[in-house]
Order: C-alpha cells, then structure tokens, then sequence
C-alpha cells in the first residue's frame, strides 16, 4: 500500500511536469499574444493589415519553406490531410446533433458548427508546434494548415450560407475566394520543386528572403492574435457556446487520437494532429457568420474564450502526449 508522503512526492512531480509544460510552451504564447493585445489598447492598430500581412505573406512564405524542408513523403502528407479533413466533418456531425437537442435558431446553429468545426491552425497552431515540438514537427503542421484553409472556404462557407437566397453565386463566390489563397500556390509550388528536385536552397536572392519571412511568422502571428482579442467583445457563457467550445478544445483532439489508430503516419506527426486539433476556434468562422447571417456575437465569443481556455487544454494534452499518450 502507498503512503501519503509517497503520493505527496508523486503528486508535486506531476504538479512539476505541468508547470514546466505550461511555462516552457504555452506561457510563451500568452505573453507574446499579450504583448500585442496590449499594443493594440495603447495604438489601435490596424486588424486588416495584419491579417492580410499574414496571410498573404508570412503565412505563404512559411509553408513554402517548411515545404521544401520537411522529411515527410506525399503520402504522409495525404493521411494528415485526410485525418484533419475527417475529424472536421466529424466535430460538423456532433455539433448538428447539439444544436438540435438545444433547439437553437438557424443562426446559432451557424456559427455554433463554424466554430465546432475549424481550429486556429495559423496564428495559434503553427507557433504551438513549433514550441512543442521544433520546426520539423511544424512542417506537418503545414499541411494541417493547409487542409484547414481549403475546408474554411468551401464547407464553411457552404455551412455558413445554409438555407440563404445565395444560391450558386455563394458557391462560386466561396470557389473564388479558395483559389485567391495564396497559401495553396506556394504549397504546389514547393510540391513541383521538391518533385522535381530543384535546387532552390542555392538561389540565395529566392531563398533567403522567403526563409527569413517565414522565421518571422511565429511571433507576427501571435502578435496578430492578440490584437484580435482585443478588438473582440465577447458574448455571456451559456450552454450553446459551452458545448462548442467543448467540441472544439476537447472533442476534436481525442478524434484525432482515434484517428492515429488507423492512419500509418510516423508517431511524431501523430503527436502534431492531436496537438493541432486542440486548437482553439479559428478567427474566419466569425468572419463566415458575419458574412453569411450567422450569430455574430456568438461567433466572436467563440474564438475570444476558446483561445484563452485552450491556455488550459492544450497544456493538459502536451502534458499527455510528452508523458507517453
């Protein structure tokens, strides 16, 4: 039988293990997201620019470079491709059977799939990785990125313009603004020369700038992030938005641990989808219910309490996987 000094002992080294997970990873994330809510209270600074600065340059540059860099083969990258795909469409099926217990209007019912459904795999996701688990891991991390952008702008859009007078103009609407992503341009581009094997690394003019560009994500997006939260006004915590946010940060990660059991990726990029899929609602899920008559407001108080609770849920999962899973 084990005393209560030996529990004692092995309770404070599990307190111990928690709180350098918590101050090694995550605490860098809030400092830097504070930094730039704090900025943002003291300049006002401009959301769009930093936005578009993000995903028109640092987040295209960076998926350009962890592309030609990266170990993982086309095959790899189609089974996290698949398993991201499929734990959205999955978290999109249990958030249809909540909202419908709940009876919530058409749109809640909105923006409570939106936000069920994509996770902050940019601006939150990338600079996680890349603290968890180095910038090897962050290259898997791409392709979730990459599937979670494609899936916003067809089936969120799709979810989002539900039951409108939108028609096939929305669908063609949602069609154009997936292909003006430049995120997927720099994606095929590294898929052709890493295919091909060129020797792009040598054309110091090219490379160095964009690997450069790419080295300054990390931190611009969080930055980015947490100008955000300050311009969001949060909705009251209630029932509809405690079961998306549950969806969301808890839910989604342990479909991507069921997903592990049956896709051949290598243990690594094992940890990075359940790492990612705990990530908290994406900031374009609002956008998407502002755009199509979803629940504004719920929808901004998603991404706001997410992103602060999955302070909590993240350590709690690194805490897991760095542990053994």
């Amino acid at each position: 039988m084990i005393d209560r000094g030996t529990w004692r002992v092995e309770g404070l080294f599990v307190l111990l293990f928690i709180l350098d997970i918590f101050t090694q990873i995550c605490l860098p994330l809030v400092v830097v997201v504070g930094t730039g809510w704090l900025m943002d209270r003291k300049f006002g600074l401009q959301l769009e620019t930093l936005v578009k600065l993000n995903l028109y340059l640092f987040v295209p540059a960076f998926i350009f470079a962890r592309v030609i860099d990266t170990p993982l083969g086309g095959r790899e990258a189609a089974w996290v491709m698949f398993s991201v795909f499929g734990v959205l469409l999955l978290c999109g099926v249990i958030s249809g059977i909540v909202s419908a217990a709940l009876k919530l209007e058409l749109a809640t019912r909105k923006a409570h799939a939106l936000a069920s459904m994509l996770g902050n795999s940019g601006n939150f996701g990338i600079p996680l990785v890349t603290l968890a688990f180095g910038e090897e891991a962050a290259a898997v991390q791409v392709y979730v990125l990459v599937t979670m952008n494609i899936s916003t702008f067809t089936v969120g859009v799709f979810l989002a313009n539900s039951n409108t007078t939108g028609g096939w103009r929305s669908h063609l609407h949602a069609l154009k603004a997936t292909l003006r992503q430049p995120s997927l341009y720099a994606l095929a581009l590294a898929a052709l020369i890493k295919w091909f094997d060129l020797p792009i690394r040598s054309v110091g003019w090219i490379w160095q700038p964009v690997d450069m560009i790419a080295a300054a994500l990390v931190g611009f997006a969080l930055l980015t992030l947490g100008v955000q939260l300050s311009q969001t006004t949060p909705a009251p915590m209630r029932a509809p938005l405690i079961s998306a946010l549950g969806i969301r940060l808890l839910a989604a990660p342990a479909l991507a641990w069921v997903f592990t059991f049956f896709v051949p990726l290598p243990p690594a990029a094992q940890m990075v989808l359940i790492l990612a899929a705990g990530a908290p609602v994406a900031v374009n899920s609002a956008l998407l219910a502002h755009e199509f008559g979803g629940d504004r407001r719920f929808a901004t108080a998603s991404v706001f309490y997410s992103t602060l609770l999955s302070m909590i849920t993240v350590t709690l999962i690194l805490v897991w996987l760095k542990s053994g899973g």
